[in-house]
């Protein structure tokens, strides 16, 4: 096998182990015998375990640099916003349950947050990123969304950060069973249709 796939299969597989038991509870033989190879050839690829993990971590970070909306969003940029004006209900709805869609499906990012949800109590350099995505960038993004919102006339003007919170973290949770239970999607998304139709009732301006 050529050792460019091979460190990517490594990778792959590490991945796939760490989402279901864990950096710590996953051994360099588990991953080895995973990939078919020796400890020995392992580690002409990775220096160690620890170096697979950091491998993995820039990797995560790349990826939602570059698919994440709430990496790549402005608020404050005419060019991000010019084709969000005027939103309605239905139009948010439907962008927030895509890039919801994108989040439970893709298969690698699928894992990395399992990893993730797994590893934040024990890693501190996991801890930072989980804080970074599944809090930080959730309420940047959603404030952004809200001030602009306000801005427009289509949401009344409160706390503008309180109203991201309420409006996001339901919507969180929602995609929290749905990596529980993948069964439930249906359920999950008519609930963040419902969630959002009420966030409008309560705090728009018509």
């Amino acid at each position: 096998m050529e050792k460019g796939n091979t460190k990517e299969q490594i990778l792959e597989v590490s991945l796939d182990l760490f989402a279901i038991r864990g950096f710590e509870a996953t051994s360099i033989a588990q991953i080895a015998d995973a990939v078919g190879l020796r400890k020995a050839s392992l580690y002409s690829h990775f220096a160690n375990k620890q170096d697979i993990l950091d491998t993995l971590v820039d990797e995560l970070t790349k990826e939602f640099e570059r698919h994440s909306i709430f990496a790549r969003a402005d608020w404050e940029d005419s060019a991000f916003t010019a084709d969000k004006k005027g939103m309605t209900p239905e139009a948010v709805g439907a962008m927030v349950k895509g890039q919801i869609r994108y989040i439970i499906h893709d298969p690698k990012i699928s894992k990395i947050r399992k990893m993730l949800t797994i590893e934040q109590f024990q890693n501190e350099k996991l801890k930072t990123i989980q804080s970074k995505h599944g809090y930080e960038d959730i309420l940047k993004y959603n404030t952004g969304l809200i001030r602009f919102l306000i801005k427009e006339g289509i949401l009344k003007d409160d706390d503008p950060e309180i109203m991201a919170a309420q409006f996001a973290w339901p919507i969180s949770m929602w995609t929290n069973l749905c990596d529980r239970e993948p069964e439930r999607e249906a359920e999950a998304m008519e609930l963040m249709d419902r969630h959002i139709r009420q966030f409008f009732r309560v705090y728009g301006k018509n």
